[in-house]
């Protein structure tokens, strides 16, 4: 049985494709170059709301180099994640600027443009909406008939909400609002289509979930999925841009069923600016109380979630927006309101935090106001109030392994907080800084729209020793094989290069739901773990036998398995699989494993359910510079503690939350979709600023010393809840240094000196 200081467990091993990718070899959906390839262009709508008339493609059909002009009439099939509210192309209406309209093939990119030019569309424009309360009212623009602009529309109450507020000796109320943010992956959105001459089509594509896309695109295409198979990419980032809710994917599959031959299609990065699905605007009434004592008694809260044009997965974001940070605090009464409403903006979808940093950005503003209304420390505050391991929450969440206590502590000590706000005291001059707390949570695996979460794997050993782990969950960049290989590796005792990790490819990789909601490191891992366990029994039943001794006097080490004391008794792996494939009844060592966490669907009415079997926590002190002149805020230090369980790959966590909280400091300083009636004015990456390493300095990291029960080797994931801890921090930070308080992201300029002035600062 493999222990739990296993060799490898811990080490910081290098991504499995990282030489690929440094030496830029790795071949990623727009480096796919086949026989006979047409190349696909997609002609969008320009109106935010507008009737369809007609489409002339006659002239668009007959241009040089074209293969195939689609339209909405060739997709007629209403589709979508959660619900069927559009088309691959549009059918009679468009409803935001950037839909797709029409798709054009051709011999190559040029003449796809060219014909492009030669569409010609007659539309109807009609009355538009892009307020989220405003759609709501009677008689505004219907987006889609019937539904009132609500796309969802979610309620519930937990304890006594007055009697909370009553016992309160404190009471804060603030609206907070949050904007678009665009993922700015490095490599747009690209896919890759075939049809073999059976009429059966392949795509190549960097998804996150081959066989997710592939039930998908058999709603789209009405084929069946034996007829389709989904290979993944090597995939150039996604934080949830490639979850499969925008058309491309089924654009490139439709073109190439109508051409019978390859087709390729690659956004250009201001087409993928409006194809993508942006992480959802919210505003956010948010009013809680707290007892003298600092405990907190009431929350209570109205959410309004922008969901642009069409469905995609928001409707799940928003559930998450509305009740996952609940849990982090000890928490009885609570009321929620939050609704999703169709506007005619660009839809919003997943990305990293899947709904957390809307909702963590006000919660941890108030927790501050609270903390300062009621005189108290707001460390201390969160500390009275932090859920702990083995509790259950408010809405029946069973928190297995907490450290968000330590977190907090370790975090407030390495910022040096109290000593820096001493050193401040009577500060003069234009330059003021200010520290800020922020935290958050994030699940390992969400039981949340189907009664499974689990995840198969086999793994087979090649006649040289060395094993195979076929997984079909993929990798988007986080590290996800390197995980499962590392879990292997440890778990049979051989070293990581005797374990590759097969590509996900939904004809040969057992169904999984791919690389969402953290999942891969607790449930795949767990998988991969228990398949490993097998095949090592089977490695040692016949290694026993070669050496006529038993299982239990064996063990495995450097590609051999050795008797325990007895040095020069061993033998091969190598060895010992060729024995045990011939044999009389012989066969190849191959193990197969199914995980399933402990886990339920929670009440479709109440929300109330275990989704997750743990959860990760992340807590951030950051220490800003404002200037009272011009509000340019400068970050100066981060300090990020996590609780991941045990750090399988501690360089691979630590890359991730460095990453996230780049993403997180952007969210909070600088990014924001500009809209003007529906038309995106900053969609390209020279007016749309991201972070950059002259902007956000590198965190100083501490992964806390944790174990997580449920997962292998007490690991959980680490990749997304510290996106959700540094907007609130940020804006915490500002406060402390200048004394205003920012409620609308990002904390601009402007919005500094504005608040400054109002407040009678210079």
């Amino acid at each position: 049985m493999p222990r739990d200081d296993a060799p490898l467990i811990g080490q910081s091993l290098p991504p499995l494709n990282a030489r690929e990718k440094v030496s830029g070899t790795a071949l990623y959906a727009a480096d796919i170059k086949l026989p006979r390839m047409l190349h696909a262009k997609v002609l969008r709508s320009t109106h935010a709301h507008a009737r369809i008339r007609h489409i002339d493609v006659e002239e668009a059909r007959r241009a040089p180099g074209v293969k195939a002009v689609l339209t909405g009439a060739d997709t007629p099939k209403a589709w979508g994640i959660i619900r069927k509210d559009e088309h691959v192309l549009a059918v009679d209406k468009v409803r935001f600027i950037g839909e797709e309209v029409a798709a054009v093939v051709a011999t190559d990119e040029n003449a796809a443009l060219d014909a492009l030019e030669r569409i010609r569309v007659d539309y109807e424009e009609l009355p538009a909406v892009f307020d989220t309360r405003a759609a709501l009212t009677p008689g505004a623009p219907e987006i889609h008939a019937g539904t009132g602009n609500l796309a969802r529309d979610i309620s519930f109450d937990r304890g006594d909400i007055a009697a909370g507020f009553a016992e309160a000796a404190v009471i804060h109320e603030a609206v907070y609002e949050t904007p678009y943010q665009y993922q700015a992956a490095m490599e747009p959105m690209a896919s890759v289509a075939a049809v073999d001459g059976s009429g059966r089509l392949t795509l190549w594509a960097p998804v996150h979930s081959v066989h997710r896309t592939l039930l998908r695109l058999a709603e789209v295409l009405d084929l069946p999925t034996s007829r389709i198979r989904v290979v993944q990419s090597v995939v150039g980032g996604s934080f949830g841009g490639k979850l499969g809710e925008d058309s491309n994917l089924y654009i490139t599959a439709r073109l190439a069923l109508a051409c019978r031959a390859p087709v390729r299609l690659v956004n250009t990065r201001v087409e993928d600016f409006l194809g993508a699905r942006p992480r959802m605007p919210t505003r956010i009434e948010l009013r809680m109380g707290a007892d003298r004592g600092g405990l907190l008694t009431a929350k209570d809260a109205v959410i309004y979630g922008d969901n642009g044009a069409y469905s995609g997965l928001t409707p799940e974001v928003i559930l998450v927006t509305a009740l996952r940070l609940d849990n982090l605090y000890r928490q009885k009464n609570i009321r929620t309101r939050a609704k999703l409403v169709y506007t005619n903006k660009i839809p919003s979808g997943g990305f990293r935090g899947f709904g957390g940093p809307q909702i963590a950005f006000a919660l941890d503003s108030h927790m501050d106001a609270l903390a300062e209304k009621l005189g108290m420390d707001p460390v201390e505050l969160r500390l009275r109030n932090a859920v702990g391991p083995n509790e259950h929450t408010v809405h029946d969440w069973k928190i297995s392994s907490c450290e968000l206590a330590q977190c907090l502590r370790v975090a407030d000590r390495e910022i040096g907080r109290k000593a820096k706000k001493a050193a401040q005291a009577g500060a003069s001059g234009p330059l003021r800084r200010g520290i800020g707390i922020g935290t958050s949570l994030h699940v390992s695996g969400a039981r949340q729209v189907a009664d499974w979460d689990g995840s198969t794997v086999t793994l087979k050993f090649n006649p040289d020793g060395r094993a195979v782990v076929v997984c079909g969950e993929g990798d988007i960049g986080q590290g996800g094989a390197t995980m499962l290989q590392q879990v292997a590796a440890a778990t049979l005792g051989l070293p990581a290069d005797h374990v590759t990790v097969s590509v996900a490819d939904s004809e040969t990789t057992p169904y999984t739901w791919g690389a969402v909601a953290s999942r891969l490191t607790l449930i795949a891992g767990n998988a991969v773990m228990a398949a490993a366990r097998s095949a090592r029994r089977q490695l040692l039943a016949t290694a026993a036998h070669l050496l006529e001794v038993k299982e239990d006097d064996l063990t495995i080490a450097d590609g051999s398995i050795h008797v325990v004391g007895v040095p020069d008794m061993a033998v091969s792996v190598a060895k010992v699989c060729y024995a045990h494939q011939l044999r009389p009844g012989g066969e190849a060592i191959f193990a197969r494993a199914t995980y399933d966490p402990p886990t339920v669907v929670a009440d479709h009415k109440t929300y109330l359910g275990n989704v997750s079997a743990a959860c990760s926590f992340a807590v951030q002190a950051i220490e800003v510079e404002v200037d009272t002149e011009t509000g340019v805020v400068r970050i100066v230090d981060i300090v990020a503690v996590d609780d991941v369980g045990r750090a399988l790959n501690p360089q691979s966590a630590e890359g991730q939350i460095h990453g996230a909280i780049a993403q997180g400091a952007g969210y909070a300083l600088h990014e924001q979709l500009a809209l003007e009636n529906g038309r995106i004015l900053n969609g390209n990456l020279a007016d749309y600023v991201i972070p950059n390493s002259l902007s956000c300095p590198s965190p100083r990291t501490t992964i806390v010393d944790g174990y997580e029960p449920h997962g292998p080797y007490g690991a959980k994931g680490a990749s997304e809840a510290p996106v959700s801890a540094t907007a609130g921090a940020l804006a915490n930070a500002v406060y402390d240094a200048v004394g205003v308080r920012i409620t609308s992201l990002p904390i601009t300029p402007e919005k500094v000196l504005t608040a400054l002035r109002a407040k009678g600062g210079r």
